[in-house]
């Protein structure tokens, strides 16, 4: 697909999609195509989480299962804040999205005839359609090929989504503002859907990739969109740990197959706190890791413990993981000969824009999906597999969305060009960016402590009024609409992309932060050491409100 210009961007859609991860790239797919909708990625549109997800996509299609056990253990994951509606719903439909992915064709791994399934951690039955150990990237391949061969859908990428454009009594969605090719440009639409995926780059250890800065759920929270339960983040309990290595992440379905979590002294310690070992829920398994290292380690920051693929059959393991094989084998591992070095890192949020089943957020004609949205599916920790599902099953559901005729007015023919000079101010917002996922993960990580996190809160306080008055940080807040900008140079471009990100991962840390502190006990991915027993008081949502009315 060749890249367009930003003269080929018409000024208006009916429907606006920013992110081209799964759930972007159904929802583009499922919208009626008698609608215009503009694809915008801010990236390759192959770059986001989906592309990585290795374990698969969980539905109860075996004669063994049925859709009231995949409910039973959704809701057992998510420690009493799940919404069972919206649990009922995305396990009712799960068998029909899976036969819609295959029909697309999607090559799902099989036994035989019938469609080959793994179990995961927290799952009662083996329910995990897999494709190998690149499910993600399988689905993400089909839907990008769908979506190319559709004519009414514009990808649009390389373009960072800066705000959304509110219409003038700040109650509904009329587009968004948008930086492209050295021009910043406002586009109008009847609804835009936020599908970018979540905001692991708010912490420095991470299995999500460079463009998962939380853009979404900062440009819904500055539109006054209602949010819930940021505080629940989910740590990945086995992250490739080894320097200069990225946090790869080795998939949960490893210990599915039978591998063993041990220490260095080969130590299976992982069911000295809880029955089922490795096969416990995500957060219980990061809390095992980060306790033993604690107990055991003399730096229990840098260190780590590892995984031992040596226990499956050598040949199972080169049919079910030949990528984890070869990224292990890039880094000068061997795991048919030794164990792999890992450690947990931020994984998945939970949390995210509030929405109901048919993604609808609280403000008029924006919608949310995927990793971005809180549809009540996951509660305080995500069981494994059911996040590509989620994207599927509620994006489908656009397929019913109903839009008002957008009211296009004259296109602006004015052009302002923009001399920028914002580098002296680049050093310190580069040190910003890099200094808060290190306080992030010192303060709001695997076990977080009241003092902690409100030393941490002011911190965050402080970067935020400190870039206030930043010229570009003023610039990028005073845009006005129907105005087109066009910067001086690329660097600018950049410049103003590190900006943005930034500012919305200050935003997202500041959001995170005061929901943990708030939350006052322990459950699911969220815990507390100050208060490490789970309470039946709070068994509620922390719901976080207007923003117009507490920042500005």
């Amino acid at each position: 697909m060749p890249r367009l210009t930003s003269l080929d961007i018409p000024p208006h859609f009916d429907i606006i999609v920013v992110g081209s991860g799964a759930a972007g790239l159904y929802a583009a797919l499922c919208l009626p195509d008698h609608l215009r909708v503009g694809l915008v990625t801010k990236d390759a549109i192959h770059t986001g989480s989906s592309n990585w997800a290795q374990g698969g996509i969980a539905a109860a299609i075996d004669p063994s299962d049925t859709p009231i056990l995949h409910l039973e253990d959704t809701l057992k994951a998510g420690v009493g804040l799940c919404d069972p509606e919206a649990v009922k719903f995305l396990v009712e439909n799960a068998p029909g999205a899976i036969a819609h992915l295959v029909e697309m064709g999607v090559a799902f791994d099989r036994k035989g005839e019938k469609l080959a399934m793994t179990l995961e951690a927290a799952h009662s039955r083996p329910r995990v359609l897999h494709s190998a150990d690149t499910t993600g990237r399988a689905i993400i391949d089909t839907l990008t090929a769908k979506v190319r061969e559709r004519p009414n859908i514009q990808v649009v990428s390389q373009a960072v989504a800066l705000n959304l454009w509110l219409t003038p009594e700040k109650d509904s969605v009329q587009g968004i503002s948008l930086l492209y090719q050295s021009q910043i440009r406002w586009l109008k639409s009847s609804a835009v859907i936020l599908a970018t995926g979540g905001g692991g780059q708010v912490f420095t250890q991470t299995t999500n990739p460079k463009v998962s800065t939380g853009d979404g759920v900062a440009l819904a929270w500055r539109a006054g969109a209602v949010l819930r339960d940021l505080e629940f983040f989910q740590f990945h309990p086995t992250a490739l740990t080894k320097p200069g290595a990225p946090h790869f992440l080795i998939s949960e379905a490893v210990r599915g197959e039978g591998a063993h979590l041990i220490d260095d002294r080969g130590y299976r310690f992982a069911f000295e706190y809880h029955p089922a070992g490795e096969l416990a829920p995500r957060d219980v398994v990061s809390r095992a890791i980060f306790h033993h290292l604690h107990k055991t380690a003399t730096d229990p920051t840098h260190a780590h413990v590892y995984l031992d693929l040596r226990p499956i059959d050598p040949d199972r393991i080169r049919y079910r993981f030949p990528n984890i094989i070869n990224v292990c084998q890039q880094w000068g591992i061997d795991v048919f000969q030794e164990p792999i070095p890992v450690a947990p890192a931020a994984h998945y949020w939970m949390g995210g824009v509030a929405c109901d089943l048919m993604s609808r957020t609280s403000v008029r004609g924006l919608y949310a999906i995927g990793e971005t949205a809180s549809t009540g599916v996951h509660g305080a920790n995500r069981l494994a597999s059911n996040s590509l599902l989620e994207c599927v099953v509620f994006a489908a559901q656009l397929s019913r969305i109903e839009i008002e005729p957008i009211l296009v007015g004259p296109d602006s023919d004015s052009l302002m060009q923009v001399n920028s000079d914002w580098k002296e101010e680049m050093e310190k917002i580069a040190s910003i960016r890099q200094m808060l996922p290190n306080l992030m993960w010192e303060s709001a990580g695997i076990s977080r402590q009241g003092e902690l996190l409100e030393l941490a809160l002011e911190r965050v306080h402080d970067w935020r009024e400190m870039l206030a008055s930043f010229k570009s940080v003023e610039f990028l807040v005073n845009l006005s609409p129907h105005q087109m900008i066009r910067l001086d140079s690329t660097d600018a471009e950049e410049q103003l992309r590190m900006v943005a990100e930034t500012l919305n991962l200050l935003d997202l840390g500041y959001l995170i932060l005061k929901s943990a502190a708030w939350r006052t006990e322990s459950r699911g991915a969220h815990y507390r050491s100050d208060y490490p027993q789970t309470s039946e008081n709070w068994e509620v949502h922390t719901l976080v409100h207007s923003y117009f009315n507490k920042c500005r």
